[in-house]
């Protein structure tokens, strides 16, 4: 995939494909409320959707409460967060050795300051390389694993997000799509909407000839 992809709709929880995820999806949006002291823990692979729910969560809650949205890179010895906020984190596991004693210290004020945590990483709890006190932490947090989707419903998915943008695609090219693209729904979305852009640009319609040359794969 040679295509330089860029999401055009900002991330929402509205936008996001629930799937087998809606009970997490739900508790996520309680964590927008000034009154919920949440603390949970996300993981899934690359591509699972990970950084979409924790940017998502983030900008419905900003209208609502005090949000400190911090990649794990971001964050030294010290973590300022207001009371009341929602710390959200992403790829735990690249903590630094000091900024998992700031984290640590943040959990261990959490009741005081009424502070939510949205964290999210690669792997279950225990397999993040992580100190013992903090994994410990992370562990008794609400753990949900981004459950990936089945074809049936990234094919609907896809279809509905053509649906969105006026195209016309029909079930063969859907299906090449998922056969031969990425595996992840935010790439596969990606490519139907440089498709889109192609056969405006082009003036050509939706084919699977002009997918292939998008992907540039060979004709066969």
């Amino acid at each position: 995939m040679l295509l330089d992809l860029k999401p055009e709709q900002a991330p929402s929880l509205d936008n996001f494909v629930a799937g087998a995820n809606e009970e997490m999806v739900t508790r996520l949006r309680l964590l927008a409320h000034p009154g919920c002291f949440d603390a949970i823990y996300l993981w899934g692979p690359a591509g699972s959707g990970r950084s979409h729910l924790l940017e998502a969560t983030a900008l419905l809650a900003a209208s609502r409460r005090p949000v400190s949205h911090l990649p794990a890179a971001a964050i030294g010895a010290e973590l300022a967060v207001a009371p009341g906020s929602l710390l959200v984190i992403d790829d735990v596991d690249g903590l630094g050795p000091e900024a998992q004693v700031a984290l640590f210290r943040t959990f261990n004020a959490a009741r005081i300051a009424g502070l939510a945590f949205l964290i999210a990483g690669p792997a279950p709890v225990l397999r993040l390389g992580l100190r013992e006190d903090l994994r410990t932490r992370i562990g008794q947090c609400l753990i949900y694993e981004v459950k990936p989707l089945n074809d049936d419903q990234k094919a609907a998915a896809l279809r509905r997000h053509a649906l969105l943008r006026g195209m016309q695609v029909d079930e063969g090219l859907v299906a090449y799509l998922l056969r031969h693209g990425r595996r992840d729904l935010p790439s596969l979305m990606g490519v139907l909407d440089a498709l889109d852009e192609a056969t405006l640009r082009q003036k050509r319609p939706a084919t699977l000839p002009l997918l292939k040359e998008l992907l540039q794969l060979p004709l066969e």
